[in-house]
């Protein structure tokens, strides 16, 4: 392993747990477990799984004038986010292209931003490019970050605090776990309900290991992480997004608030809103992100190509696996828009066989984000 892969806080309790450890954006980050993947998978479906997620990238923004400073870069409303909730969010170049998706809470006091670990340098560049006078950008170091994800996720995380139980989707709070101040969400990148928890280097392995010792947790690794995020029809940057691909090719058109579209009370005023808001009302665009289930039981992978019946290349799978709690291959791909219709049977190339695939509405297995009774 190569020696400058960085660490995050929980990297020794990966390797005594027996974690297969692989080169992840910079961190020698756990793959999978003594269960697999497969079973993994359908842990954190059925009970309760912890994840490492410390090699995302951490911020705060603080000043009076943070909200309207990040609004110029993302598409979203910021400036009204309440206090204690959490918003989904993209930057966007000149071209209308995505640079990386993020997380945005109101902490009151700043706001706490939580970006991917791939991307975390230029994020912090861009930011720091477009800082305003009385906005303070600060990188949080001194921070762990775990996800537990699962329907037992809420009774699991009760037990430390609860607190937890009174949370819907994307709320977002400050309270003590074991004693230390957390910043906890409920919210995940599953498609299950679950909490984000971002909790101080130093206690990081005594709150893992005191909720792994509930029986209904276990540990889950990268592989099982994406194949959980595409059932559940979550975009993977640098996969399904990218800086060449608009929010409305990726069928992200919810994540564009009503506020900064045209005719909002505050449309426009982001980096490549001219592209963005224009293809919104004239759809002008070439091609969609789609979802497609296989026919075969052969999983289909990132970069196989796609064509139609008449043997037209008509796109490329960006992400793609089989999917465990369906017992089925799934994929999301972009296509041509004469391609992208529900139902509509494709082939993918994949070692020089053609497999049908089709295209269906994602998400391929249903999200359980708890949103009150």
């Amino acid at each position: 392993m190569s020696q400058h892969l960085l660490h995050t806080p929980l990297y020794a309790l990966h390797v005594k747990m027996g974690a297969k450890m692989v080169p992840f954006a910079g961190y020698e980050m756990p793959v999978q477990y003594a269960l697999g993947v497969k079973k993994e998978h359908l842990h954190c479906r059925n009970a309760a799984g912890l994840f490492d997620v410390s090699h995302m990238g951490q911020l705060r923004l603080s000043g009076e004038n943070a909200a309207k400073m990040l609004e110029m870069l993302v598409p979203v409303d910021i400036i009204d986010l309440p206090q204690g909730k959490q918003r989904y969010a993209f930057f966007t170049n000149k071209d209308g292209g995505i640079e990386d998706d993020l997380m945005v809470t109101n902490f009151d006091d700043h706001l706490f931003v939580v970006v991917n670990a791939a991307c975390k340098k230029q994020d912090i560049d861009h930011l720091q490019s477009h800082l305003q006078a009385g906005v303070e950008l600060t990188v949080i170091e001194n921070r762990a970050l775990l996800a537990l994800q699962g329907p037992k996720a809420v009774e699991v995380l009760a037990q430390l605090n609860p607190q937890v139980r009174d949370m819907v989707f994307m709320d977002a709070v400050r309270i003590e776990l074991l004693g230390q101040e957390c910043y906890v969400s409920r919210s995940g990148y599953t498609g299950e309900d679950g909490f984000e928890i971002s909790v101080p280097n130093s206690h990081a392995e005594a709150l893992a290991t005191t909720l792994l010792a509930d029986e209904n947790v276990e540990w889950i690794g990268l592989g099982a992480r994406d194949s959980l995020r595409l059932e559940c029809g979550l975009c993977l940057y640098g996969h399904d997004l990218d800086q060449t691909t608009t929010p409305i090719e990726a069928s992200l058109l919810w994540g564009i608030s009503k506020v900064r579209r045209s005719g909002g009370e505050r449309a426009g005023g982001f980096i490549g809103a001219d592209v963005i808001l224009t293809q919104m009302v004239t759809k002008a665009v070439t091609r969609k992100r789609v979802g497609l289930i296989g026919q075969t039981k052969a999983p289909v992978r990132e970069g196989s190509l796609l064509f139609d019946a008449d043997d037209n290349q008509v796109g490329v799978v960006t992400s793609g696996s089989f999917g465990p709690s369906i017992g089925i291959p799934v994929a999301m791909a972009y296509v041509t828009l004469t391609s992208s219709n529900v139902d509509t049977v494709l082939f993918a190339e994949v070692r020089g066989k053609r497999l049908p695939m089709t295209v269906t509405q994602m998400p391929f297995v249903a999200q359980h984000y708890y949103r009150g009774k």
